[in-house]
This record gives C-alpha cells, sequence and structure tokens, in this order.
C-alpha cells in the first residue's frame, strides 16, 4: 500500500500536471461552454475511461513497447495530430459549434459523441502513456508491498483526481458561457480560441 506521504506527493505532481494547458483540458472547456454541463461531463468520463487505459497500458509494459519501436509510436504521434486538427476545424466551421440558446438537439450532438471525443482525444495521444510510464513507478516501492497493488492504487487516484479536475473545468465553462450568450463578439473569439488552441497542439503533437 502507497503511504500517505507519497500520496499526498503524488496528489500534488498530478495537480501540476493537470493544471497545464493541453487539447484536454481545451475539449472539456469547449464542449462543456458551447453544449452545456451533461456533454462537458460525458467529455470528462470518456477522458477519464482513455486515462484508465493508459494506466493499464502502462502497468502491461505497452509505453516501453512504444519507446522502442519509433514506427509505432510515429503511426499514434500523427494520428493524434490528425484527430486534433480535424476538432479544431470543426469548432471554427460548424454551426453546431456555436451557442446557442442553451438548449440543444440529442440527435445532433449526443452524449455519446461527447464521450468519444474525450476517449479519442487522450487516447491517440502517445505523450498521455509515456507520462503514465514515467510517473506512476516513481512512486511504487518495493518494500510497500506488491507492485501491481500499489500501480493500481495510484491509476485509480491518478484516474480520479482527472475526473474531479475537469468536473470543476466543465462547471466553470458553463457558468461562462451564460455571459458568453449575451456577447455575440465573445462568441466569436471563444470559438477563434478554443479552435485555434487545438489546432496549435495538434501541430505541437505533429512536431515533437
Amino acid at each position: 500500500m502507497v503511504s500517505l506521504h507519497l500520496l499526498a506527493m503524488f496528489v500534488g505532481t498530478l495537480a501540476v500536471v493537470y493544471a497545464l494547458p493541453g487539447p484536454d483540458m481545451a475539449l472539456v472547456l469547449q464542449t462543456s461552454a458551447t453544449r452545456g454541463l451533461k456533454h462537458g461531463f460525458a467529455t470528462a468520463g470518456g477522458l477519464a475511461f482513455a486515462r484508465a487505459t493508459h494506466v493499464t497500458l502502462s502497468a502491461l509494459g505497452v509505453a516501453a513497447l512504444l519507446r522502442s519501436a519509433p514506427w509505432l509510436y510515429e503511426g499514434i504521434r500523427i494520428a493524434g495530430a490528425l484527430y486534433l486538427g480535424y476538432v479544431a476545424v470543426q469548432i471554427f466551421r460548424s454551426p453546431s459549434f456555436g451557442l446557442g440558446d442553451g438548449t440543444h438537439n440529442a440527435s445532433d450532438f449526443t452524449l455519446r459523441t461527447a464521450a468519444l471525443k474525450g476517449v479519442l482525444s487522450s487516447i491517440l495521444n502517445p505523450k498521455a502513456l509515456l507520462v503514465c510510464s514515467v510517473l506512476l513507478p516513481q512512486f511504487v516501492h518495493p518494500e510497500a508491498g506488491a507492485a501491481w497493488s500499489q500501480m493500481v492504487e495510484l491509476g485509480v487516484v491518478l484516474v480520479a483526481f482527472g475526473v474531479a479536475f475537469d468536473v470543476t473545468l466543465a462547471v466553470g465553462a458553463v457558468r461562462i458561457s451564460g455571459w458568453l450568450r449575451v456577447h455575440p463578439r465573445a462568441q466569436v473569439v471563444q470559438r477563434w480560441a478554443f479552435s485555434g488552441a487545438l489546432a496549435a497542439f495538434a501541430v505541437r503533437l505533429s512536431l515533437d
């Protein structure tokens, strides 16, 4: 079992990692502001699933495989960059991403779609998997028990902390959306800002 001291250090490290701006953060904010709280929560759920997958793959040694197989890493990285670029274009061009009156057609953008966007945004980012493979082992100590049980414990904390962080972002974005709806120019800035941010993340991912 991970000691309380190490667990506190792990949570502090996670706070720094999650606070860094990235595509996951931009996606949660954009979805929540334009689609509402339920869709924001669905996106957070998709991100949580992707992070749980990353933790599992890291424990199974897939991250090490990515490091030893550059072609595989490059393929996932390019796919992730292309997907983020696609989402950025959709945000910029599609009227369905603009702010409306707060009500949305379920067939237009379902909760399942929001969750899937969260899954793909994170799962296609090999850096997220590599971060897990580097971060988690730093807090695993043989004298504290079985390594796999410590990995499970840390993985649960990582996913739970991420959900709490994303939910907080979603609630904040929904509150801001009320102000955006009465300021048309701010809506334009919002669309440019989030589409530009995701496009920038896509470019950075494709070049790194």
